[in-house]
């Protein structure tokens, strides 16, 4: 598929998103799912973990931190290497419902550390980590919602974190 029918198609599935009659409201519900992908939830969440000196549970915080020492960074190269323009920017009409933390859109920064989290879970926990896999896809979606990324965003988001972490479980 050459790149200029893939963009064509995240446009079109993006923009079917913000179409939807009941876009306006999802947008509501998104924006407080967006917000629990946001940084300082995760640093919470591994503060309890190593506090509860359960074993099992700070392994998992010790492979969160090198996950995101490296994910982190690759996040912010592929960004500041692509620059791919934001829905609201690129798009004619389209909207974002909330303000960005900067300009580019690939990858999903949101989405990428949710799946760090979720891989990294699954790989200590096992099957009980799959329960936080539509977390992570809903983080996703969330940034769709609210106008933010485009759906290749999403995509791309969910394979850095991914392959980060089975990198560091491995």
């Amino acid at each position: 598929m050459r790149l200029a029918n893939l963009t064509a198609w995240d446009h079109q599935l993006f923009q079917k998103s913000q179409a939807h009659r009941h876009w306006r409201q999802s947008a509501a519900v998104a924006r407080w799912v967006s917000r629990t992908g946001d940084g300082p939830l995760y640093g919470l969440i591994a503060l309890a973990f190593w506090m509860s000196q359960w074993p099992a549970l700070q392994a998992y915080v010790i492979d969160l931190l090198q996950a995101f020492a490296i994910e982190l960074p690759l996040y912010l190269a592929f960004k500041n290497t692509f620059k791919r323009r934001r829905p609201a920017v690129a798009l004619p009409g389209a909207q974002a419902f909330i303000q960005p933390s900067d300009q580019f859109s690939l990858p999903s920064g949101h989405t990428a550390a949710a799946f760090v989290m979720v891989t990294a879970a699954i790989g200590h926990f096992g099957l009980w980590g799959l329960l936080a896999l539509p977390w992570a896809m809903a983080v996703g979606l969330s940034r769709v919602l609210l106008g933010v990324h485009f759906p290749s965003d999403i995509l791309a988001g969910a394979l850095l974190g991914a392959s980060v972490a089975c990198l560091v479980l491995s």
